[in-house]
């Protein structure tokens, strides 16, 4: 329509100025000689692999995220977590609408992603809480006693063996009226993962190292627990009472392991103490609470409340019990709770001296029963609005874990099938475990992980708290497993008549010690073993004898080497190696072995014996003639000090 008259008139007559007509004809005539079209295969395109899987992936939400930034940190699109939202049961609106961190949980459950959860503290009211202090230490360095000439307690003369196996948590009311929480953590070298939950949970560490012992592995492992969670070290040096304490001795090793003494021009503090006789307790108190008021610790107590599972045990009358510890806001008897894939509704709350209580605030160790579940220690209890919320997280988390782990079971196939191509099969060796609480399961679970070997591979195929009954026996008489049970009761004589008809093994433990020394000679027992040639025994040539002439039915000319054992012993059906100057000569099966006149199938050390190989006509004065035989090498248990245990092949 624009056009100039110049360019107008070099179209031709028929072009048409404006819309074009569409020409008679709507199809294109194919010509004759067109082939058909081949018919080849569908190859899908190639997708650019992320750097990063997604179930490895985790992002951080927070109340009021809106759709855009969640699909933005998730890597998929507005429209796909829209279509998740439906299927969540919520309206569809802008994608600027801000969401629940519960729903931002759901969607990227669905999604595949790790999510970590981000609380504000705008708006809320915060106070002054009580320091949480965890004790770490080396194995029977005295942790338990420190806590109770703390408490006034005798809580160490109750503990099996005599070593602290649970994760414990209490209040201590000190002289001065403040109050300090603590956590008590086991020393032994099976808990790694109870003292690694305490560290992550605690303001403070007090790191208990004995005068008359030093520094020992698990105290190392302690220092870098609270490094790693970034925690202030408090030492208390104990047994200082003891006439072999050396203090001076035990400062210089914790500093040539890198931390940083007050003397020395540090600032981790240390105190000398004595469980038995309560010296120094208050000047543990007072570094205690100055290392607590440098920190400022404070929280917030409206709103919902966070806490953290420390550890979680079945009752019989009661159901699960979580023993948990509020990190900030107040949790109170109603709330519907998701804690970890389980979730409940708080039906009652009591403080660690067992008196019920309607609510918790923070840093105040509690006790919860109503979960339909029992949760995993270290879990996050999220409290939330309603029962159906809390279900659907249960049942998403729950998914989430299953897929997690087939993903983990997969790998580890795909790794070992790649690495095991030429390494002869192991033996599998079942094992069921069952516990008095899930810390403790867990501990098990790892430390007879530990024990696999190239010879046997330890496969764990069911845990759970409680005590042994008919349905672990028949899993058990299915897989043709073993179970172990610690810390719990007795089987009933019906289920140890059951399990003695079916030949199936039940290992009661009350003591760590005592159950990994007792599967890991189990496990000795079940092992395969090598086989390796070993020298049985050395003899020396002294004379040779020939036999010639013989008729045809007796055979070839014959040499006999006349030789006195020199060390153990010469057996007949035994291989025999042929030396010379220390090379191997000669190396077949004996045929004939004669002392004096008689046929003989062993000659001990000291005697004189002749003996004839096969197709060995070269014998010297002087040889020497071993006698090999295959000796079966079982794999052997080794426990440590420190209570570390391993299977060497």
């Amino acid at each position: 329509f624009h056009t100039t008259p110049q360019l107008l008139g070099r179209r031709g007559d028929d072009d048409t100025v404006g819309l074009q007509t569409h020409k008679k004809g709507k199809f294109k005539k194919r010509p004759e000689n067109a082939k058909p079209p081949v018919e080849a295969p569908y190859i899908p395109p190639k997708l650019k692999k992320p750097t990063k899987s997604s179930a490895d992936k985790t992002i951080e939400i927070f109340e009021g995220m809106t759709t855009l930034e969640l699909a933005q940190r998730c890597g998929q699109s507005v429209a796909m977590l829209q279509s998740i939202l439906v299927n969540v049961g919520e309206k569809i609106g802008s994608e600027f609408d801000p969401l629940g961190i519960d729903i931002a949980e759901l969607i990227a459950i669905e999604v595949g992603v790790n999510v970590k959860r981000l609380y504000s503290y705008e708006g809320s009211i915060v106070v002054p809480r009580a320091p949480v202090v965890t004790v770490m230490g080396h194995v029977d360095h005295g942790k338990t006693s420190l806590l109770d000439a703390l408490r006034q307690t005798s809580v160490a003369a109750k503990e099996a063996g005599g070593i602290t196996q649970h994760l414990g948590a209490f209040v201590v009311s000190m002289p001065s009226g403040a109050s300090i929480t603590f956590l008590d953590t086991p020393g032994h070298a099976a808990f790694s993962a109870m003292r690694a939950r305490g560290a992550a949970v605690t303001d403070i560490v007090v790191l208990v190292v004995a005068a008359d012992d030093g520094v020992m592995p698990q105290t190392i492992e302690a220092m870098s627990h609270a490094r790693s969670a970034d925690v202030p070290i408090v030492v208390a040096i104990n047994k200082c009472d003891k006439p072999a304490s050396d203090p001076e001795r035990v400062k210089v090793q914790l500093a040539s392991e890198g931390l940083p003494l007050e003397e020395m021009g540090g600032d981790v503090q240390v105190v000398e103490v004595s469980a038995v006789t309560k010296t120094g307790l208050d000047r543990l108190e007072e570094a205690l609470l100055l290392q607590a008021e440098l920190m400022d610790l404070k929280a917030r107590v409206d709103g919902a409340a966070q806490a953290y599972v420390v550890e979680a045990r079945l009752d019989r009358g009661r159901g699960p019990l979580v023993t948990a510890l509020v990190k900030a806001g107040t949790l109170v008897v109603g709330q519907h709770v998701a804690v970890g894939a389980e979730w409940g509704k708080i039906r009652a709350i009591r403080d660690t001296s067992g008196k019920p209580t309607n609510q918790a605030t923070p840093a105040m160790p509690v006790e919860i029963e109503g979960l339909k579940g029992l949760p995993m220690a270290g879990d996050d209890i999220t409290v939330v609005d309603s029962e159906e919320r809390a279900r659907m997280l249960s049942v998403g988390r729950k998914k989430k874990m299953e897929k997690d782990r087939l993903r983990k079971m997969n790998e580890e196939k795909l790794s070992s099938s790649e690495e095991n191509e030429n390494v002869p099969e192991r033996v599998e060796l079942p094992i069921i475990v069952k516990g008095d609480v899930q810390g403790t399961v867990q501990a098990v679970t790892d430390s007879l992980k530990s024990l696999n070997s190239p010879q046997v591979f330890v496969n764990v195929i069911h845990v759970g708290v409680g005590p042994i009954c008919q349905s672990d026996l028949d899993l058990a008489q299915a897989t043709g497993a073993c179970i172990v049970g610690f810390n719990v009761r007795t089987p009933p004589h019906s289920v140890t008549l059951a399990a003695a008809q079916a030949n199936i093994k039940i290992k009661v433990h009350r003591v760590i010690y005592h159950l990994l020394e007792d599967i890991g000679n189990f496990i000795v027992e079940k092992a395969p073993g090598t086989y390796e040639t070993e020298v049985a025994g050395e003899a020396q040539v002294l004379n040779i004898f020939e036999l010639k002439g013989r008729s045809k039915s007796k055979g070839d000319d014959v040499k006999i080497a006349g030789c006195r054992v020199m060390d153990g012993q010469v057996m007949r059906s035994s291989t025999m190696r042929l030396l010379r100057s220390g090379e191997v000569v000669f190396e077949g099966c004996c045929v004939s072995l004669k002392r004096e006149t008689q046929d003989v199938e062993t000659v001990q050390k000291g005697n004189e014996c002749g003996l004839v190989l096969r197709d060995c006509f070269d014998f010297q004065i002087g040889d020497v003639i071993q006698c090999l035989h295959q000796v079966n090498k079982k794999p052997k248990f080794i426990s440590s000090e420190s209570g570390a245990v391993r299977i060497e092949c």
